[in-house]
């Protein structure tokens, strides 16, 4: 205890003396910019929405607490010959002096944008605060009386235009009433242009579109006219309506190398044929089925020009993974007098075939090993973009010896995977011209891995056909596992293991994992992420949420068939096909997680899940792969992996024991960058496992209203992550703060009395948590 108080105070001294050099490197005359703030007189406009126009911003703050990377640059001396002070510098942040120009600058952007909003009396008024060497700086804003649209006007000369925009007029943004915002104004452009652009109107912008706002003496009122302009192909030419665009010839280029010209001329090509009446060129072979082109295309000869329809033959042509680069150019039809366009769907094939080798290291409770695997990949199998997988798998584990089997051999384990994925819907009895429309990808693949333990050896066998589709720009992911059969196998079981383990301890749910057992499930997931492909280094580039939802259910048509049947049960009550029982359980979960951006090096995670697995009809237990554990990398991280619960179950040391039917997570974490490519983490867990039923091997397990919450363990700590970019090395450090072994006392806890060795767990995990 006297430990801790001497290292807390001998921390605070560190940072009170940090925090006297703050200033070191600012110059007489000159003040540091220690904190900059907005305060507006109107609750409808937030800071927040005004901190971007902020020129000039303070040093940044590790977790928005503490200068860290000023007080490096400061810890660095005058001598920059020196490479420890050279690289200090480096490693910190030079300070921020005041300017009074960014400050006048910063000023006139905030006033534009809040006037931009209807306040257009607002102003703004910087305060400042100075002392010593240091200046704090707050803008005040005066919003004053919002000005509003009074009357609202078309003048719209072109009779189509003015047609489709009176048939759309639902969905304008505009009405009288609103505030005069000029953000909404601009909006309303925009959804203007982009529907015109769904209608053939292909030379479009929203340029052609423009206001005239007239305000009425003595009052915050304005009559707002959306005024349309018409369209001059020439500069010599008359004004007139706007041109709507037909598809005229649509033709693919084959073998379009994109560090050449677009130009039709400058195309190296040989060879030609005609599908349905679509041109298609190739030069001395075509890699790809004209079929396969046609049917990801989404426009056709006579056809108005659509801009959704060529975003959506961009997505399908991206899919396809034959294919690395897809380009469409548009041509103007020469004929003066000629409205209508010619399409080049320009594509660039991708490397047909390639072999990977992947060596990785392992380590199960102990027990150090490794494995290799070798894959091989075709991504163009039958000439539709078809990819397949081959890979072959190794792995060795040195294996401490078991107590009382006498068997002290090590582990290993061979494996063959293999998988086809087709870019489009398959299924039996469906028409071509159905399949085409549902934007759907099929997988179907097979698993075979053979285990060789020095207590057993088990086969596990896996066969899966599903479905994978995405919507709204890649924001939605469906997936539905049509069938997935897992077939597990134990050949051999040692004596002395089966006569310790699995029946002098009568332990069920141990019991039930080591034998021959049929799993055939059907399932269904959905996950939806605000941010879309919208990523940049690893976070997102603003707030954003993401849902993960997914069920699931096995052996509910064999059970029916087995009593449709009258089939006869083994001894343990359960049906079987061909001799081997089957499961039977439904299993659903939830798992949500928001991303609160604070500033450009700050942001605060949050995280809750749930989840429940349900054995019914023919059997009583979950089969343990679909069970749940708690503790670890990403789950409550004051435990090690599958070291928590269920409920008050302090363990047995068999991890076969420390699962669950239910689970509840849940994690607060702040995210700071610290510097070059390391960020930090300040993190609280939450959660546990329980069961369903009161097993003997799992005393404390069960689910109780009364009880549960009283068995939510509690963890805190610290992380580093180094961001690579293209992935994250993660390293969390998790202490325990409540135990839910323990009813009371100080073991219950370890927050107030914490023991390092006692409480602390270690993580490496690849990624972030949520």
């Amino acid at each position: 205890m006297k430990s801790g108080i001497r290292s807390t105070l001998t921390l605070f001294l560190l940072l009170v003396l940090a925090a006297c050099s703050s200033t070191k490197y600012v110059p007489d005359g000159a003040y540091l910019l220690d904190d900059v703030r907005i305060r507006t007189d109107n609750d409808r406009v937030r800071s927040s929405e005004l901190s971007m126009y902020v020129r000039q911003k303070p040093n940044s703050k590790w977790f928005s607490l503490i200068k860290t990377q000023l007080y490096v640059y400061n810890w660095s001396g005058r001598d920059t010959t020196r490479w420890i002070n050279r690289m200090l510098r480096r490693m910190g942040d030079a300070p921020v002096i005041y300017s009074e120009a960014e400050t006048d600058r910063t000023a006139e952007e905030i006033t534009k944008a809040v006037r931009n909003m209807g306040y257009m009396s607002a102003t703004v008024e910087p305060f400042r605060e100075v002392k010593k060497k240091k200046l704090k700086l707050t803008y005040r804003v005066h919003t004053g009386r919002p000005y509003k649209v009074r009357s609202l006007q078309y003048e719209v000369p072109d009779e189509n235009i003015r047609a489709l925009m009176r048939r759309d007029s639902a969905n304008t943004l505009l009405r009288e009433g609103m505030f005069f915002d000029v953000n909404v104004l601009d909006a309303e452009r925009q959804r203007i242009t982009s529907h015109l652009l769904e209608h053939g109107y292909y030379k479009f912008n929203k340029d052609y579109l423009h206001y005239t706002a007239d305000t009425v003496r003595n009052t915050y009122l304005v009559d707002l006219t959306l005024h349309l302009n018409l369209y001059r192909r020439q500069p010599t030419d008359t004004l007139g309506p706007h041109p709507q665009y037909r598809m005229n010839k649509v033709a693919f280029i084959t073998d379009y190398n994109v560090l050449e010209s677009s130009m039709e001329n400058s195309i190296q090509v040989n060879d030609s044929l005609h599908y349905h009446g679509y041109p298609i060129y190739f030069k001395d072979r075509l890699y790809l089925r004209p079929q396969v082109l046609v049917n990801n295309l989404y426009f056709a000869p006579g056809d108005l020009y659509n801009d959704r329809d060529v975003q959506r033959t961009y997505s399908r042509f991206g899919r396809l993974q034959a294919l690395k680069y897809t380009n469409i150019r548009f041509v103007e039809n020469a004929q003066k007098d000629s409205a209508s366009l010619d399409a080049y769907v320009m594509l660039t094939n991708n490397k047909p075939q390639s072999i990977s080798l992947e060596i990785e290291g392992t380590n199960s409770a102990g027990d150090l090993g490794a494995g290799a695997s070798v894959s091989y990949n075709h991504r163009n199998l039958f000439h539709g973009s078809e990819a397949f997988m081959l890979k072959l798998r190794g792995a060795y584990e040195a294996v401490s010896g078991l107590q009382g089997t006498g068997y002290n051999q090590n582990y290993i384990e061979l494996g063959a995977e293999t998988s086809i994925h087709f870019p489009r819907f398959l299924f039996p009895f469906l028409s071509s011209n159905f399949t085409r429309r549902i934007s759907a990808t099929t997988e179907f693949g097979l698993q075979y891995n053979y285990q060789m333990r020095p207590e057993f050896t088990r086969i596990v066998a896996s066969a899966g056909w599903s479905y994978n589709w995405g919507m709204q720009r890649q924001r939605t992911q469906h997936r539905l596992d049509l069938l997935d059969i897992n077939y597990l196998y134990m050949p051999w079981i040692d004596p002395g293991f089966e006569d310790l383990y699995l029946e002098k301890e009568q332990n069920y749910i141990l019991k039930y994992n080591y034998e021959d057992r049929l799993i055939v499930r059907t399932g269904y997931s959905y996950t939806y992420n605000s941010a879309g492909r919208a990523l940049a280094n690893n976070a997102t580039l603003g707030d954003s949420y993401a849902l993960r939802l997914n069920f699931e259910s096995a052996g509910n048509l064999l059970y029916l068939l087995g009593k449709a049947a009258r089939m006869k049960k083994n001894g343990n009550g359960e049906y079987t096909l061909l001799g081997i029982p089957f499961a039977q359980y439904i299993k659903a979960d939830v798992d949500f997680a928001k991303n609160i951006v604070i500033d450009n090096r700050n942001s605060l995670a949050f995280h809750v899940g749930a989840g429940i697995a349900i054995p019914y009809g023919n059997a009583s237990v979950v089969p343990f792969e679909k069970r749940y554990f708690s503790g670890g990398a990403n789950s409550v991280r004051g435990w090690s992996v599958r070291d928590l619960g269920p409920g008050s179950f302090p363990g047995d040391n068999n991890f076969l024991n420390q699962s669950g039917d239910i689970k509840f997570d849940a994690s607060i974490e702040y995210r700071t960058r610290l510097f070059w490519k390391l960020h930090g983490a300040a993190f609280v867990d939450a959660g546990n496992i329980w069961t369903l039923k009161d097993y003997e091997e799992q005393p404390g397990g069960k689910f109780e209203l009364n009880k549960f919450y009283k068995q939510i363990a509690v963890a805190y700590g610290l992380g580093i992550r180094l961001d690579l970019d293209f992935f994250v090395l993660r390293f969390d450090g998790g202490m325990k703060a409540i135990n839910p072994v323990y009813e009371k006392g100080p073991l219950r806890y370890p927050i107030i009395h914490p023991q390092f060795k006692r409480d602390f767990a270690f993580h490496f995990a690849v990624g972030y948590p949520f």
